[in-house]
């Protein structure tokens, strides 16, 4: 494949957002594909919301990161999300998807369906195979599971489990500031369930769910923030069947 190979000095990209929020991000993958990290500066620790690709090393190339202790926290197990854990030594993750992390898989993690030259507009490095890519173990240092808290110093954030579009997955919402940090659980984008049976139904309810939190802002794991009203509506959308991949309704 005849791609550019970036300087591993530009692979990520970062904005400063409102509230002691940044958002780290690949550029050079697509933008449907690639995850958006969120870090928060905490008094006593840093949090990081997943981890991206680990193509390029995340924390030598974003120097927030390297600064001072990291809680990773994984909204799911799933590739694109979870492959720079390993560079952490704390890495929290829910106790339904914690097997994954410790043996992960191009299967189990998705990255044998979704992984391919096609995503890239550069590659990592000189020689990248995406045939070749698997994300690298990171057994978890904490599972957490409904209710649990994440805690800062300054700042807590509660667990909030979502199963649907994986087993796992689970959102951070701080009840002081109204952010909710969703994973994949809910994006301005199409939606799709793990293909375990129930997990519809399961993602259904977790919408419903949703729709009861009272967010200011819905930082996801793809795509732009959006706010509660917005949120509701892509809940309510994906509950009527609209935002499922191959719905013309979604996008």
């Amino acid at each position: 494949m005849n791609l550019p190979v970036c300087h591993p000095e530009d692979w990520y990209r970062r904005e400063s957002l409102a509230d002691g929020v940044t958002l780290i991000w690949e550029p050079f993958i697509d933008p449907g594909v690639r995850c958006n990290m969120w870090h928060v500066r905490g008094r006593e620790r840093d949090l990081l919301f997943d981890s991206g690709f680990g193509v390029v090393p995340l924390r030598r190339h974003v120097s927030l990161l390297a600064e001072r202790d990291v809680l990773c926290v994984a909204s799911h197990s799933h590739f694109d999300h979870v492959g720079g854990h390993d560079e952490f030594e704390h890495r929290v993750m829910h106790v339904a998807e914690a097997a994954i992390m410790a043996a992960p898989t191009r299967e189990n993690t998705l990255a044998s369906g979704y992984l391919s030259y096609d995503i890239f507009e550069a590659l990592p490095f000189a020689g990248f195979d995406p045939a070749d890519y698997n994300v690298r173990p990171a057994p978890a240092t904490r599972l957490v599971e409904e209710g649990d808290v994440i805690d800062l110093g300054d700042r807590v954030f509660r667990v909030l489990h979502y199963p649907g579009h994986s087993p796992g997955g689970i959102g951070l919402f701080e009840d002081a500031t109204g952010i909710f940090f969703s994973g994949d659980t809910i994006y301005d984008g199409k939606l799709f369930a793990d293909a375990s049976p129930n997990a519809d139904a399961d993602y259904i309810e977790s919408m419903e769910r949703l729709k009861e939190l009272p967010v200011s802002v819905c930082h996801g794991g793809h795509y732009a923030s959006v706010g509660r009203d917005r949120m509701i509506t892509l809940a309510d959308e994906y509950i009527a069947g609209h935002r499922k991949p191959g719905c013309p309704a979604g996008h």
